[in-house]
């Protein structure tokens, strides 16, 4: 991998990271709705490139639904777990999401789950609930459940994504941006009377986050990775995501002041191993490190 593709994964992941510390201050400190928030984000996403819509892929029923399931399904129910939850155990708890890929993978497409991806799953799911453990037992915490939930979405979408080849990145942004940004208006007007209320009394700091989370995360972070993985394999880039959640800990520990002792240590390294294990074979780990030495082109 080039020097300056590796430096643009670098920044696609900060800007992921960021987004998580971001949107937790949208939902649990300027007092905007969760449902509220991701509709607006969408809609942005659906004005910013929607000329992209067409021409409509086929069959259009399936896109419609990867878009809800990974686009207004996930993120909405992710929103509404950092509302309650700390991004740095949500960004851990998301990580179940690779090895539900996996398994579904295997269930509804007959792909390979072989012993090391099994080994795989197991110690992602391990490293999650040690995440999700206190002493007094399982961490009844209904933010980190609606994190799972959202997982269970979004890899079930990317599953169903699998079976659509030849969509283009703008025009998946295009899509998920329209199909998802009406549902969850309505669920917001709904459960979340007078939401517009609290958006506008957020006033220009929200307007920043939603932009920032609309524009700069789903339509230019999102499409630059698009563009690496379309250049590079998919076995080199996606395991370099696990910045992500390193850099979430990091700056949620500086910013939102996460709590990060023994345990959550612990059950991150073993989640993200477990991640790493899926992600790569075993003869790809020296691969990665070749690939990623500093290149002149």
């Amino acid at each position: 991998m080039a020097l300056r593709d590796f430096a643009l994964m670098v920044l696609i992941c900060l800007i992921w990271a960021s987004n998580n510390i971001v949107s937790k201050f949208v939902v649990s400190h300027m007092g905007v709705e969760p449902l509220f928030y991701a509709a607006l984000r969408f809609a942005i996403v659906a004005v910013a490139v929607g000329r992209w819509l067409r021409p409509v892929p086929r069959p259009l029923w399936r896109l419609v639904v990867v878009a809800l399931l990974m686009g207004g399904g996930n993120f909405a129910l992710m929103f509404v777990g950092l509302k309650t939850s700390s991004p740095s155990s949500v960004a851990i708890v998301s990580q179940l999401g690779v090895p539900m890929t996996a398994v579904m993978g295997w269930f509804m497409l007959g792909e390979r789950l072989d012993r090391r991806r099994a080994l795989g799953v197991a110690l992602t799911l391990a490293g999650v609930l040690l995440v999700m453990w206190d002493p007094r037992g399982l961490h009844a915490s209904f933010g980190l459940l609606y994190v799972v939930a959202a997982t269970v979405l979004g890899s079930l979408g990317a599953v169903m994504m699998k079976q659509m080849p030849g969509v283009k990145p703008l025009q998946f942004q295009a899509w998920v941006g329209f199909a998802s940004m009406i549902p969850l208006f309505l669920l917001s007007f709904w459960l979340e009377p007078g939401a517009w209320r609290g958006a506008v009394n957020a006033g220009q700091p929200f307007v920043a986050a939603v932009l920032f989370s609309a524009l700069i995360v789903s339509v230019s972070a999102h499409t630059a990775y698009y563009g690496l993985i379309q250049r590079y394999e998919a076995t080199l880039v996606s395991p370099l995501t696990l910045m992500t959640p390193l850099g979430t800990i990091a700056l949620g520990v500086m910013i939102t002041h996460d709590s990060f002792g023994p345990r959550m240590a612990l059950g991150s390294a073993i989640a993200l191993a477990g991640v790493l294990v899926i992600a790569l074979r075993p003869n790809q780990i020296m691969t990665l490190l070749l690939a990623l030495r500093p290149r002149s082109q």
